[in-house]
Parts: C-alpha cells; sequence; structure tokens
C-alpha cells in the first residue's frame, strides 16, 4: 500500500474515533495497532516493547514526583497562607485580588507543575472571597483559569520534563528557559488586570489599602514558599541534583511543609499520593501509545514526507514557523496539552530542527502555545476544571473571561520569536 492511502486511511481512522467521542490513548493504539499489523507487518507485543523502553526513564520519574509535591500544599490548604500573603503584597493593584491570584499562582507553579492542581486550588480558594467582594465573575474566573496555565511554564513543569525526554533535551535546561518567560508572563498577565479594571470599574471593587505591618506579615507567609522554590531550582540549576532528585527532595520538603503548618493528615497524605498516581498513569497511557503511533508514521516514510513538504514551502523559516503556530493553537481546541506534544512532535521536531531553530526554545513556545490550548473552548482542560469547582458558571462564561488573557499569550509568542535570548540567556548563563 502506498504512503498516501496508508496515511489517508491511518489518519481517518484517528480522526473518526476522536470524533465519535473515544479517549485520545485508545484512538491513538487501535490506530497504532491497525499500522503495526496491516500496514508495517510488525507484532502488536511492540506495544510492550515500547511502553517498557519509553517508561523506563529515570528523568520521567519526577513527574509523579512533582505531581504529589503539587498535591500535598494544594490537599493539605497551606497554600491558603500563599494566597494571603500575595493579597497583601499586590492586593492594592486595581482588581487586587485577580492581581493576587496571578501572583500566586506565579508561586504555586514553582512548587506544582500542573496546571489542573492549580485551577482547582485556586477556584476553591479565591473565587469565594471575589464573589464575596462583587468581583464580575469574568473577570474572577478568567484570572482564576488563566493563572493556572502559569503551573505550565514556570518551572518545574510537567510537560517539560516530558518534552525533555522525548525530544533528548535537558530538562534541566528547560526549567531554566522557563523561568524568565514565565515572570514575565505573570507580569503581563497582572498588567492586563490592571488596565481591564481601569478601564472599567464595574469589573472590580475599590482595592483594600495595606500596611507595612501587612507587607511584613506578607513576607512572613510568602517566605517558606520562596524558601523551597529557590531551594529546589537552586540544587537543580546548580547541577548538584538533578531533576528527579530535586524532585525527590521537594516531595518530603512538602510533607514537612505541611506537618509544620498542622495540615498532614493521612487523609491528606492519602488523596496526594492517589493523585500523583492517576495522573502519573494516564500520562504513560498517552505516552506509550503516541510512541507506537509515532513509530508507525516513521516506518511508513510519513514524518519525514511531511516535513520534507513543509521545508519546502516558498514562506521563509518564519513563515512555516507561524504555520506550525496557528496549527498548535487549533489542535488546542481540542486536545490536552500532552496528547498535543505527543501526537504531533514526531512530525514537527524534524521540520523545527531542520529550519534551524533551538529545541530548547521551541520547548519553552510550545508550552505557551500549549497554555492558550488549556483555556480555549470547546475543550481546554482549565475550563472544565474550574467549571466542577465553581458549578454555577459554564464553560462559555469562563471561557469569554479567559479571552482578554489570551493576548499577553500572544505577545509573549512574538517576543519569544523576536528576542530568543529571554528564553535562552538563562540556560546559556547557568550552563
Amino acid at each position: 500500500m502506498n504512503l498516501e492511502l496508508a496515511s489517508i486511511v491511518l489518519l481517518g481512522s484517528l480522526l473518526l474515533l476522536l470524533a465519535l467521542g473515544v479517549e485520545i490513548a485508545v484512538s491513538m493504539g487501535i490506530v497504532a495497532t491497525i499500522g503495526l499489523v496491516f500496514f508495517v507487518h510488525k507484532s502488536i507485543g511492540e506495544f510492550a516493547y515500547a511502553a517498557w523502553g519509553y517508561m523506563n526513564s529515570f528523568t520521567l520519574t519526577a513527574v509523579p514526583l512533582f505531581v504529589f509535591m503539587g498535591a500535598v500544599f494544594s490537599n493539605t490548604g497551606t497554600i491558603t497562607a500563599l494566597f494571603r500573603g500575595a493579597e497583601r503584597l499586590i492586593g492594592f493593584l486595581p482588581g487586587g485580588i485577580a492581581s493576587s491570584v496571578l501572583g500566586a499562582n506565579a508561586i504555586f507553579g514553582a512548587i506544582c507543575g500542573s496546571s489542573v492542581a492549580a485551577a482547582a486550588t485556586f477556584g476553591k480558594i479565591a473565587y469565594p472571597e471575589m464573589e464575596r467582594l462583587g468581583y464580575d465573575p469574568r473577570l474572577s474566573l478568567g484570572s482564576i483559569a488563566v493563572g493556572g496555565t502559569l503551573s505550565v511554564l514556570i518551572p518545574p513543569s510537567v510537560i517539560m520534563i516530558f518534552y525533555g525526554s522525548w525530544e533528548q533535551v535537558s530538562v534541566a535546561r528547560l526549567f531554566a528557559a522557563g523561568l524568565i518567560p514565565g515572570v514575565l508572563l505573570a507580569m503581563l498577565l497582572i498588567a492586563t488586570v490592571v488596565i481591564m479594571v481601569m478601564l472599567n470599574r464595574s469589573l472590580a471593587p475599590r482595592s483594600m489599602k495595606y500596611t507595612w505591618k501587612d507587607r511584613l506579615i506578607a513576607l512572613k507567609e510568602i517566605g517558606p514558599f520562596a524558601v523551597v522554590i529557590v531551594l529546589i531550582l537552586g540544587v537543580i540549576f546548580g547541577g548538584i541534583m538533578t531533576p528527579t532528585e530535586g524532585a525527590s527532595m521537594g516531595a518530603a520538603i512538602s510533607i514537612i511543609f505541611a506537618a509544620a503548618y498542622r495540615k498532614m493528615t493521612f487523609q491528606a497524605l492519602k488523596a496526594s499520593m492517589w493523585s500523583a498516581m492517576k495522573i502519573t498513569a494516564m500520562i504513560a497511557y498517552v505516552a506509550f501509545t503516541a510512541s507506537v503511533l509515532g513509530m508507525v508514521f516513521q516506518y511508513l516514510g510519513l514524518t519525514d514526507a511531511f516535513s520534507a513538504f513543509m521545508t519546502a514551502l516558498p514562506l521563509g523559516k518564519y513563515g512555516i514557523f507561524a504555520i506550525i503556530c496557528v496549527m498548535y493553537l487549533i489542535l488546542g481546541c481540542f486536545f490536552d496539552s500532552f496528547s498535543m506534544l505527543v501526537l504531533t512532535l514526531p512530525f514537527i521536531s524534524p521540520i523545527i530542527r531542520s529550519l534551524g531553530f533551538d529545541a530548547v526554545w521551541f520547548g519553552i513556545v510550545y508550552v505557551v502555545l500549549a497554555e492558550i490550548g488549556l483555556v480555549t473552548p470547546p475543550f481546554g482542560l482549565n475550563l472544565f476544571v474550574l467549571n466542577s469547582v465553581v458549578p454555577q458558571h459554564g464553560v462559555m462564561t469562563i471561557a469569554r473571561g479567559a479571552l482578554p488573557f489570551l493576548l499577553p499569550l500572544g505577545v509573549l509568542i512574538v517576543l519569544l520569536t523576536i528576542y530568543p535570548q529571554i528564553a535562552l540567556w538563562l540556560p546559556g548563563v547557568l550552563y
């Protein structure tokens, strides 16, 4: 069977299964099985080899540990102190609590790495207070939904760990590359809240005034979290520990931290372990089915053909890169960030390398594009997570609230494209 017909059958089958509502991992597994047996004439035992070969990775061990660390902070409620501290520090700004949510998310992102955990946590903590004070629901929901995406960009990031493992790129370099763009994005998002509220005072009540004593209390509340962040990222960036070892230390610190706040219970520990196990199992399932499907495409020559087609377009490297960005923006409306990553990298990675773009830089650009997908309907994951926490507001209401915050995300992509050193300067200094 020629390449064109095989591609139509496999890709058509995948799209049909997804349209019928079949889970992404199951859909990829079915299509990969068809490709293995009928097109490349391999045994379905390749699934076992792929599962073992891909998941038997010391680097990927960091994933459940970082997820567990974030779950402990979330399930024990210790993160409330972080939110209160951020509120005392930047709550004087127009739209003070919305800005505080974004600032707290930036810090929480540095100890979590999961946008789902961030959106759920701040939906429970911040939204009731914003509702009580009379904030416009769209501003409240939009800031919480988009704030959760900072956990994907600010290290440690689960998606960066998998990107690094898949692309054979240093995870520590990716973490370093994401730090400055993550802080910059947090500042852009807070500036967006300030501008929105200044233009429309009905969005938020008058901000509260805080004394210097309040700010000192805030530093006391945020300080322990800052120490944890500096310690974990410091040992990773300093080469003292690998990301996996740093994650192990962070997991242990999270338990000690919660115990010190007298929040650690057996139920919270059990829930955190269960959360880490479920999320890791889900990611692993998607990863090895995608790896087998990618192998089928490579055997058929589809990935090479697609790469050759794209690079031959008379658009220049930045024109082709713009097409890739638009493709990810569209796919992000239908796929979660991880599924989109493993499904497209076999096709996109050769193109990026052949165009001369840095793999670390593209990893950060991909994460920003994936952040947009997390809050765009119909299947933006953060929209559904927040809807489950705040069921009185529909998914589309949350999506409309998040819409103005897409502008700073787009601005960051443009800045990263024009000034790639925003992402590459810190890894260059450290390594």
